[in-house]
């Protein structure tokens, strides 16, 4: 399992070389890719190509291979191989028929915006990419609202906006990082509150995001107070605009100020 640059070439390890050198061949998710990375180091391999869409098939035959006492590296197309990729059921076919697996590790892309988001590490979760649908998208971040670490997620940039306003939503106003194009030229640290960092996102992003966010309030939301504040809200603007400046001001999750703002109105109040 060989961990590839993120970006900065330079960060492939001497020990990554050589076992890329040294394997009967390398299996990767896209050979253009990985093909460009070996070049560079002025390595000649075979390619296998193995991703999501060919797994099943390709499998069987990886397997076969290694059972013949061949030596196989398996990389993605950047990063730590098995993050977010679907490598893991080879390796576990593979542990399960005796065929030994050693990590050479390296760059990924979750570790790398963790140690520089100034956001707390002592406890994290890996979501990896959020569902494309905002249904499925916001009953995910529903699961994941009371998980006490920092949540780590990968986004495609033209899902940004979207996933944003959804967390916002449903996770409340946290502090929140997007770390954009890691260790690449055009690297960019964006650093605030969910609520900032959509009102500063103009346009879609381009490149590779990794989106950091802090972890839930010590103390669950006071819905007493919510509903205090809602009340006053309430009485001088409409529902919309009173969740929104409630939610705004308290860092609680929108979906749950608006849910106590539907019940004041079924009673009458505000």
């Amino acid at each position: 399992m060989v961990a590839t640059p993120i970006g900065n070439l330079g960060d492939i390890t001497a020990r990554a070389r050589a076992v890329l050198a040294a394997v009967d061949a390398v299996v990767c998710e896209d050979s253009r890719v990985t093909g460009r990375l070996l070049r560079h180091l002025g390595i000649a391999r075979p390619l296998l190509v193995y991703h999501e869409h060919n797994a099943a098939r390709m499998r069987p035959k990886l397997l076969a291979r290694l059972a013949r006492g061949e030596s196989l590296a398996l990389v993605a197309d950047a990063g730590t191989p098995c993050i977010a990729d679907p490598g893991y059921k080879l390796v576990r076919e593979a542990l399960s028929r005796g065929v030994p697996v050693r990590a050479v590790p390296g760059p990924c892309a979750a570790v790398a915006a963790l140690s520089v988001c100034g956001l707390p590490t002592d406890r994290f979760l890996f979501q990896g990419f959020l569902p494309a649908k905002r249904a499925a998208r916001r009953r995910v971040l529903a699961e994941l609202r009371a998980v006490g670490a920092t949540l780590v997620l990968y986004e495609a940039p033209h899902r940004l906006r979207d996933t944003l306003e959804d967390c916002l939503e449903e996770l409340g106003d946290r502090e929140a990082c997007i770390a954009r194009e890691l260790t690449k030229r055009h690297e960019e640290l964006r650093r605030g509150r969910i609520g900032e960092l959509l009102a500063g996102l103009a346009a879609a992003p381009r490149g590779e995001i990794v989106l950091v966010i802090g972890p839930p309030p010590t103390a669950a939301p006071d819905e007493e107070a919510l509903r205090r504040a809602l009340q006053e809200a309430l009485s001088r603007t409409s529902l919309r605009d009173a969740v929104a400046a409630v939610a705004a001001a308290s860092g609680a999750p929108r979906s749950l100020v608006y849910r106590l703002a539907l019940g004041l109105r079924g009673r009458g109040e505000g």
